[in-house]
């Protein structure tokens, strides 16, 4: 009798390992993935106790506005990413958009064959200086699927193009004072970068509108789809009817056209064009893709995850400045901080797989 009591209860101290094993993992893979929420949360909890005038209305509005150029560059880059590829002429791209925009307003567009100078409202100025983003972009989706070249290669290739590009646009001189001329029309730039909209700058609602429709475009849309499929498996989404070609090359279009939005609207806050502008800009939208929980691989990751991690490096910059950090420190820091969020999506995968 005392066996057959033994025995019975036997399985059930067996089943609740595993019950208690498999909640455990549930909440390890839940952790992991919300991991940049986590990480920001705790960012902003040790900072805010930490720090004078961190959550100031003043600093946060500084804060938010610095953020959101890396969250618009990453916004471009996510999508690239997602289909498994990588653009790291993004940083180029910033600077050429900025001597375009500054080229345009200070020498205007110079047609020999009728012996004229054209000057164009600013908003067509900010109009050709988007497809110029758009066209160099093109220009690296048409490399990589035309002539099957690596993305890493041929998006380094175009970053020392578009860069040289910058320089020659003026010598390697800046374009200063982008005011323009009422007599010329073409008055106004400024107000990209400084003015403000319900007491927000300009750069942060624009942030809000492309986040906005990057989520619909990736989430509500075929095309969104696709670049998934292409990502989680190019081979499977071909066979399925995807383009492969043709909307890998949308992908990194967008990237361009993120990149000289960055680029005109850096150059409207400093009211000035350098072609040094944006270097190793594309490093950290890389790092706002990767720590917001996109995958390297491609096929996994979210758009608003990219802005989480643009404000997890933004909140962690803006903090550490504060605390009066030596620059050489932030830049150590950040790193780490890049390596511990791939390794952390290296340990997602892992657990994915064994779920």
């Amino acid at each position: 009798m005392k066996t057959a009591n033994v025995s019975t209860s036997l399985p059930d101290a067996g089943a609740a390992k595993p019950e208690s094993n498999s909640v455990l993992f549930v909440l390890s893979k839940l952790l992991i993935r919300l991991r940049a929420f986590v990480a920001l949360f705790l960012l902003l909890g040790f900072f805010a106790l930490n720090t004078d005038g961190f959550l100031s209305s003043s600093n946060l509005i500084i804060l938010t506005k610095q953020v959101a150029i890396n969250a618009i560059l990453g916004i471009g880059m996510t999508f690239v990413i997602l289909t498994g590829g990588i653009d790291l002429s993004v940083g180029s791209i910033v600077g050429l958009a900025g001597m375009v925009a500054g080229w345009l307003i200070t020498e205007g567009l110079v047609l020999p064959m009728f012996g004229v100078t054209v000057y164009f409202n600013i908003w067509i100025v900010i109009g050709l200086t988007l497809v110029v983003g758009v066209i160099v972009g093109l220009a690296n989706g048409f490399i990589i699927t035309r002539f099957n070249v690596a993305p890493f290669i041929a998006t380094l290739g175009m970053l020392y193009i578009a860069r040289g590009l910058a320089l020659l646009s003026n010598n390697g001189a800046t374009f200063p004072t982008l005011v323009g001329d009422v007599e010329l029309g073409n008055t106004g730039f400024p107000l990209l970068g400084s003015g403000t909209f319900l007491e927000l700058p300009y750069s942060i609602w624009i942030m809000i509108a492309l986040t906005a429709l990057a989520v619909f475009i990736a989430h509500k849309t075929p095309f969104g789809r696709q670049v998934y499929a292409i990502g989680g498996n190019e081979r499977a989404a071909k066979l399925s009817g995807v383009r492969v070609k043709r909307v890998t090359l949308l992908t990194y279009a967008i990237s361009g056209l993120c990149s000289a939005m960055v680029g005109l609207i850096i150059a409207s806050q400093l009211v000035a064009a350098h072609p040094a502008t944006g270097e190793t800009f594309e490093l950290n939208a890389i790092a706002a893709v990767v720590l917001g929980g996109t995958s390297l691989a491609g096929g996994r990751g979210t758009v608003f995850g990219t802005i989480i991690g643009a404000f997890v490096i933004g909140v962690l910059r803006n903090g550490m400045v504060l605390e009066g950090l030596s620059s050489f420190l932030q830049t150590i820091i950040t790193g780490f901080v890049i390596i511990l969020a791939v390794v952390v999506d290296q340990l997602q995968v892992r657990l994915q797989q064994r779920g």
